[in-house]
């Protein structure tokens, strides 16, 4: 390689509050309410009217900024920022600048590499824009706007460019979402735009400190959108230097069908938005005493959260990062491992991670919704390890538990599902496979041993999956040499 990528992330998540940053307009989801439905004159940008700071959207965000470890700034200012904005009414977007919420802090993420430390610069409050719709009719273009999101708080979180591969960057961008996720002031649903990421790419020789020239990847909505798109761009920047050619600074967009990069505009400057202090909201002061009240407040955190899992319940690091990405789910399985004994814990992990969470995948469910109580699954382990049910038969129960309200109990007795481990019952399952196939019988004895695995399935098969396999194993065994010796005798 002779190049190195310098990457910065910023990411703007909207804050689950019950009203807009500077109005009492409810924030609703825009992906279901009629459009221009949840709308005032203050989000309107009617002449006149006057913003009033949402409280509870700034404890969320010293929420977030004390989780990062930055530095509150006991005293930030709003300002404008002009810009042409056809989704805010009133042409400008009110955000935080030169005097932004809290600065310097970090977040860790995990990579291949190891663990890195990844700076952050600011923390700020903003409004989010409306939403465009591009249409095209009878040959004619036009755009309709609904300003239900317009208003609503937004936070936004950058990075220093401190990461250089497309691993870093999505590692920053998962841990920062399971982060706001876990402090319960983002719901991290991408699809519906509650969270965006946008890029900072540039490219330089290797082993330089001097930064390229960069360009700024926007609204990104997932973490393949990311991915995809800063990959392509270290590609093309590699390949433009490559050429001894400059790259130009731009803002792009992203194409996720062509899976290419296209130019919105040159990149602007901070003069170009022409900030000023906003004139209609006085500084906004925090008092210290509020600031240690919200920290002492704060839940355990994902990282905290993943190495604890690793010490207290012996997971693998890939194992405690699936289950500490929701906070929902890690409580599930927190749960269900008190009810367990400790050499069960890792199995109740992939349960969770295996079989839940592929139900949850195919029917869009959350871990919320899920009807099996911890207890539940906890029950229908301990019967798995106790040799009442073989692994088989567990997985189909536990998928009729996930779609009934009947306990594990209640579905093994209710089906006779019950696993045949008595040595007896097994005995005559293996002498009854064995006398009626006399003709694979004799070519096992004659040396094709392949054959015991033949003669196991013929067992499960009799026994309809419930015999103990391992049962089933030892009995097999110990007839089929019982056989061969009096074909040898």
């Amino acid at each position: 390689m002779k190049y190195e990528a310098v990457i910065g992330l910023e990411v703007h998540a909207e804050l689950a509050t019950q009203s807009k940053m500077f109005c009492p307009c409810p924030v609703v989801d825009s992906t279901q309410a009629a459009p221009n439905t949840a709308v005032c004159p203050v989000c309107a940008g009617m002449p006149g009217v006057l913003p009033v700071v949402n409280r509870q959207a700034v404890e969320y965000g010293l929420r977030v900024a004390l989780a990062l470890q930055c530095q509150v700034a006991h005293t930030s200012l709003f300002a404008r920022k002009n810009y042409f904005y056809p989704d805010l009414p009133k042409g400008y977007q009110i955000s935080q600048y030169e005097s932004p919420l809290a600065e310097h802090g970090r977040l860790l993420i995990e990579t291949t590499a190891g663990e890195r430390s990844i700076r952050i610069r600011r923390v700020h409050l903003e409004e989010d824009t409306g939403k465009l719709t591009h249409l095209s009719r009878d040959g004619e273009s036009f755009s309709l706007v609904d300003l239900n999101r317009a208003g609503v708080p937004l936070l936004e979180i950058v990075s220093e460019p401190d990461m250089h591969t497309v691993e870093e960057a999505r590692a920053y961008a998962s841990a920062l979402r399971a982060v706001l996720r876990a402090l319960g002031v983002n719901s991290g649903d991408m699809e519906k735009g509650v969270i965006r990421f946008e890029a900072n790419v540039s490219v330089r020789p290797l082993g330089s400190q001097v930064l390229g020239t960069r360009v700024e990847i926007k609204n990104l909505n997932s973490f393949r959108a990311l991915e995809r798109s800063v990959a392509y761009q270290i590609a093309q920047q590699s390949a433009v230097l490559e050429r001894g050619e400059a790259v130009q600074q731009e803002t792009l967009g992203w194409d996720d069908a062509a899976g290419v990069t296209f130019s919105q505009r040159s990149k602007e400057e901070a003069h170009d938005y022409r900030y000023f202090p906003e004139p209609d909201l006085p500084p906004l002061v925090v008092e210290q005493s509020w600031i240690d009240q919200i920290a002492a407040g704060l839940p355990e955190l994902p990282y905290a959260r993943r190495q604890r899992f690793i010490r207290q319940y012996g997971l693998t690091p890939a194992e405690a990062s699936l289950l500490v990405d929701d906070q929902d789910v890690a409580g599930y399985f927190e749960e269900v491992a008190a009810a367990l004994d400790q050499g069960s814990h890792r199995q109740a992990a992939n349960w969770i991670t295996g079989e839940l969470f592929a139900w949850m995948n195919q029917t869009g469910a959350s871990i919320r919704q899920v009807r099996v109580p911890p207890a539940g699954l906890a029950d229908l382990l301990a019967r798995l390890k106790r040799g009442e049910i073989n692994l088989t038969t567990a997985k189909a129960v536990f998928s009729e538990m996930l779609e009934s309200d009947q306990s594990a109990a209640q579905i093994i007795a209710a089906r006779g599902l019950t696993q045949i481990s008595a040595a007896e019952a097994v005995s005559a399952l293996v002498q009854q496979a064995l006398e009626a196939n006399p003709v694979e019988l004799q070519n096992y004895l004659n040396g094709k041993e392949t054959l015991e695995n033949w003669f196991f399935g013929q067992v499960m098969r009799a026994a309809a999956g419930q015999a103990n396999p391992q049962v089933v194993r030892a009995e097999l065994r110990r007839s089929l040499q019982a056989a061969k010796d009096a074909h040898r005798g």
